[in-house]
């Protein structure tokens, strides 16, 4: 059984940063594609970032390109997902989820494990 731990959310002003973080327990870590999606009231859970096994390949939405950045370390069994220039619609709950297959999945039915959330809330 694969789990995640998301860590790293708060409150933040508008034009600020964040780094979250995931945790993934087991050995198996280097064999998952890992991706982070977001949740806001209301709304859908909605693709934001996407990183491959080995770190090598990362994909974005296109409302976060170029201000958010995922990255892994596989020897910490850890998902970065640092985000700058921080807007009020940044503001959901966001989990982070693992993938057993490779490539550019970008919805959640492709997405194997998921951790809890953790809330990002960006003040105007």
């Amino acid at each position: 059984q694969v789990q995640l731990v998301e860590s790293g959310g708060g409150l933040v002003q508008a034009g600020g940063s964040l780094r979250l973080s995931c945790a993934v327990s087991g050995r198996t870590f280097s064999s998952y594609a890992m991706g982070w999606f977001r949740q806001a009231p209301g709304k859908e859970r909605a693709f934001v970032a996407r990183i491959s096994r080995l770190g090598a390949s990362t994909y974005y939405a296109d409302s976060v390109k170029g201000r958010f950045t995922i990255s892994r370390d596989n020897g910490k069994n850890t998902v970065y997902l640092q985000m700058n220039s921080l807007k009020p619609e940044d503001t959901a709950v966001y989990y982070c989820a693992a993938d057993r297959q490779n490539g550019y999945a970008t919805g959640t039915y492709d997405y194997d494990y998921w951790g809890q959330g953790t809330q990002v809330t960006v003040s105007s």
